[in-house]
């Protein structure tokens, strides 16, 4: 490991789950403060999807390969520093929004910001742990997701019902500056190849020889595609489930937070690393097994799936969510950890653009809109209760995406072997 001790590498790790959960806070606070910003700016259920999926999500995805293509020619500790100051910004000014426009704007920005961190942190991360222990690492960088979907809930919904969607905006976006210093200030570069004691190659692909050799391969298309469904359902359930608990039972905004804070948090952390572990050591017998844990995970929590929007009460349908949110997050680690192993070193934050892209375009900025059309399409029949049908409606992808994973997971020893230096 070239002189990096254990201790560096688990704080470098320890920084990018912060930096990582302050990235999910920020995306997802909109979440629970729908319904008061519908209100307030009086927009409809496909406007408040597109401001919470296609807004955030067309740009994320968009700008991400080219940041990615700086990330894997620059230095990307200090790309991650200013991503972090940009979408701390812009989600601070969001508190400060009068219409649906100036909201869209600073949505976008957030997108804007947010595309510079996960692929750079990706390939940091690849390049401080070997393929043996990437999947655990990448599961646990991945936690980040659980965390700030959990800190976002409980302090939007607590701010939210005690001083106002704007002034949840304020407080979640400031912090993130300092953090932003921190990281500039702390983390190590480390060496690309570092972890695999390979030497960089001079020559970098560009964008588009990375994105022709990666959709070459069957397993990273199937395992693209696979994640970009589940994503799909994911940040639908994510992005809709505060509005849909408090429109069918009529929970206060502080309730929300908390419960589903605490069901899609401790669960979905949960889900990350386990799914991650299994992977790691299933996968390492057989590469097989480092998809197929996922397309079996996705069918068996279907069921539980249909309880949560069948539910007659709160309770259940809390109760229910806790199996669909854990085993909804074992594609997180693998995914990740398979689009490291398949690239180039010249190519891993590009390629990680490359799967975010898919995944986003398809997952964030179709999911949420898509359940927002759907919601208005059935409200003449099923009244306020048209979100409920329409997120089971979109459930039933996931075993569209359990199909993927299973027939990519079949291809992904050979193409892993024929990965290039």
């Amino acid at each position: 490991m070239s002189g990096i001790s254990e201790t560096t590498r688990r704080y470098v790790l320890g920084v990018l789950v912060v930096v990582y959960t302050f990235n999910f806070i920020d995306r997802q606070i909109l979440a629970i403060l729908l319904d008061p910003i519908k209100h307030a700016l009086g927009l409809t259920d496909a406007e408040l999807g597109g401001l919470s999926g296609t807004a955030f999500g067309l740009f994320y995805a968009t700008l991400g390969m080219p940041i990615a293509r700086w990330a894997d020619r620059g230095n990307r500790r200090n790309l991650i520093s200013l991503a972090l100051a940009i979408w701390s910004s812009m989600t601070a000014l969001s508190g400060v929004a009068t219409s649906f426009w100036t909201l869209l704007v600073a949505r976008i920005g957030v997108g804007v910001g947010e595309a510079g961190c996960s692929p750079a942190a990706h390939a940091i991360i690849a390049d401080y742990y070997p393929v043996e222990r990437r999947a655990t690492a990448l599961g646990i960088y991945a936690l980040g997701i659980p965390l700030g979907i959990l800190f976002g809930f409980v302090i939007g919904g607590w701010v939210n019902e005690h001083y106002g969607w704007r002034a949840a905006f304020l407080i979640v976006g400031l912090p993130g500056l300092l953090l932003a210093l921190l990281v500039r200030l702390t983390v190590p570069e480390p060496r690309r190849g570092m972890a695999e004691g390979r030497a960089t190659p001079d020559a970098q692909p560009s964008a588009l020889e990375t994105f022709r050799f990666l959709w070459s391969r069957r397993s990273f298309r199937h395992l693209t595609m696979g994640a970009a469904l589940t994503a799909f359902v994911g940040y639908s359930v994510i992005g809709w489930a505060p509005t849909y608990f408090g429109r069918s039972f009529g929970m206060r905004s502080a309730e929300i937070g908390l419960w589903l804070g605490l069901v899609t948090g401790i669960p979905g952390g949960i889900g990350i690393v386990l799914g991650g572990r299994l992977a790691d050591g299933l996968g390492m017998r057989d590469p097989r097994w480092y998809l197929w844990i996922v397309a079996i995970a996705l069918l068996a929590g279907l069921p539980f799936t249909f309880g949560v929007f069948l539910a007659p009460t709160a309770t259940i349908a809390l109760v229910c969510l806790v199996v669909p949110v854990l085993l909804g997050n074992f594609y997180q680690a693998t995914t990740f950890s398979q689009t490291q192993g398949l690239a180039g070193l010249r190519m891993r934050a590009m390629a990680a653009a490359v799967m975010l892209f898919i995944v986003t375009i398809i997952g964030l900025a179709l999911g949420p809109w898509s359940v927002g059309v759907l919601s208005d399409a059935l409200a003449p029949r099923f009244g306020q209760e048209s979100l409920r049908y329409a997120l089971l409606i979109v459930s039933f992808v996931n075993v569209w995406s359990a199909i993927h994973f299973y027939v990519g997971g079949k291809y992904l020893g050979a193409d892993l072997k024929a990965a290039p230096a």
